[in-house]
């Protein structure tokens, strides 16, 4: 990973084909100033772990409306520890209950969620400084 500006991978896995909110938010970010690739729909989270991988990204967000998200966010950072990634920060939104939010965070380890209607700015501003929190941890 390289210091500077942050990499974000945002990703749609799963069979959900609804990607607006996914766009918005990686356009937001891009906004912010930070280097976004976007993974398209359809996604695997091999193909995820794959991408964020080759891309070297600091930071995945992953965009779930389907109701699979107690299943694909585990996963993904599975496959992130199995691959020596797993400074890499997981996050991402979508339609997810609070009580599987909270789940997915203490039990799971997964960072934070952001549901519909979330400004901008509170997801920028969580991912600027968890990515920077990671980076002077690995360079300690």
């Amino acid at each position: 990973m390289q210091s500077g500006k942050i990499r974000i991978l945002v990703a749609k896995p799963g069979l959900d084909g609804h990607d607006r909110g996914a766009k918005v938010v990686a356009a937001s970010l891009r906004d912010a100033g930070m280097e976004v690739i976007y993974s398209g729909l359809h996604q695997t989270p091999e193909m995820i772990v794959e991408t964020a991988i080759q891309e070297d990204v600091d930071a995945i967000g992953l965009s779930i409306l389907s109701g699979a998200h107690m299943t694909l966010f585990p996963k993904v950072r599975d496959l992130l520890r199995e691959n020596g990634a797993n400074q890499v920060l997981l996050t991402g939104g979508g339609i997810i209950p609070d009580v599987d939010v909270e789940r997915l965070a203490k039990e799971e380890g997964i960072g934070r969620l952001f549901g519909p209607g979330t400004p901008s700015q509170t997801f920028i501003e969580y991912i600027r400084t968890e990515v920077e929190k990671r980076r002077k941890l690995r360079e300690a």
